[in-house]
Parts: C-alpha cells; structure tokens; sequence
C-alpha cells in the first residue's frame, strides 16, 4: 500500500495546549488527511485519530477519536479485529 511520507518540517495542524509527541500519517489525498497522533494533553497522553479536510489552503478539523487507555484499545482492536475479517 502507497501511504504518504512524512515531508521534512510538515507538522500536523494541532495547535496548544495539546504537544505532538508522534503521529504517522494514514492517508493524506484529495483534500482529506487521516494520522494516528502520540500526544499530551494537560500532562495525560493519548492516542488520537484524526481526520482533517483542506479548505481555503488551510486543515480543518472534521473528527477527532482519542483512546485514553490500554484497557481502551484492547476492547476497540478486539471489536474491530471481529468485523475487519469480513472486509474480504
């Protein structure tokens, strides 16, 4: 799968209070920008899903999904997991 690299100095639009520790970017085309995010928000970590959409030259925000916590994720992936085997 062709996913976009990270191009030297881009950052993903969050801006303060919320510090970016990491992201990797899913899928950034047509307008649209998906990354998995590391960050702090008032000294907690978590891992957010984003999506963005350009509009004026600009990234908006269209949602946000934060897991707060390992116990989170592994009800999310365990959920998920059952149903991504009946995409084929």
């Amino acid at each position: 799968m062709d996913r976009p690299k990270r191009r030297e100095g881009e950052q993903v639009p969050i801006i303060a209070p919320l510090k970016v520790i990491n992201y990797i970017t899913i899928n950034k085309r047509f307008g649209w920008w998906s990354a998995v995010v590391l960050l702090e928000s008032y000294g907690r970590k978590q891992v957010c899903f984003y999506l963005w959409q350009k509009r004026d030259d600009k990234w908006k925000r269209k949602q946000k999904f934060a897991i707060h916590s390992q116990e989170d994720w592994e009800l999310i992936s365990e959920a998920a997991g059952g149903m991504v085997s009946e995409l084929t």
